[in-house]
């Protein structure tokens, strides 16, 4: 095991010292290396010794600068917006293994969070958002890929919470701005007709 260097903190040394003194007092017998350690860290305001170098750890890891974003391929993202028609609808499975995962990303996102579905409930929100025909086929590539679970029997679905990748971020983004733009185009030419 490697020996981690922790620095020890403590906002008030007299409470520390005071701290130290009653529990070294209730001890009787000189502390071993373990206990003391536990002592320390008791007197500083921490539970135990594991608790406070937790938190060291973590304050170390939040005040390292973040790793950059990913870079996201516009040209593939180009692509794949292909696969989508005016209406932000899946018009078309893609035929590439890469595309497709991304098109998941986004019906992913149009399903409901923390929400238990019926097969009939999922194959419908499905079909609202592909043109193609084929809901089975999206229903069990979701699955397959970890982004919805179904109960054995297939009476139940839950869509798995999950961060999706940077490109399929952009592509929703890029999808729900284009909806938008159509659906506020078909909304002014329903008032104008």
């Amino acid at each position: 095991m490697t020996k981690l260097d922790i620095p020890f903190l403590a906002d008030d040394i007299s409470a520390v010292a005071k701290s130290l003194r009653v529990q070294l007092g209730a001890a009787g017998q000189p502390p071993g290396h373990c206990e003391m350690l536990n002592m320390l860290a008791r007197s500083a305001g921490y539970r135990n010794f594991q608790h406070y170098r937790a938190q060291i750890e973590a304050r170390d890891r939040l005040a390292r600068p973040p790793l950059p974003a990913p870079a996201v391929d516009h040209v593939r993202l180009t692509q794949i917006l292909r696969c989508f028609g005016p209406q932000a609808r899946l018009a078309r499975w893609p035929s590439k293994f890469s595309h497709q995962e991304p098109c998941l990303w986004v019906l992913w996102s149009r399903i409901p969070a923390r929400r238990t579905f019926t097969e009939r409930e999922v194959n419908a929100l499905l079909t609202e958002n592909h043109d193609f025909g084929d809901h089975a086929l999206l229903r069990r590539e979701l699955v397959d890929h970890g982004m919805m679970v179904r109960a054995v029997d297939c009476s139940a679905y839950r869509r798995v919470e999950r961060q999706p990748p940077a490109e399929a971020l952009a592509l929703i983004r890029l999808l729900a701005d284009a909806g938008g733009r159509t659906g506020a185009r078909a909304d002014a030419r329903a008032r104008a007709g």
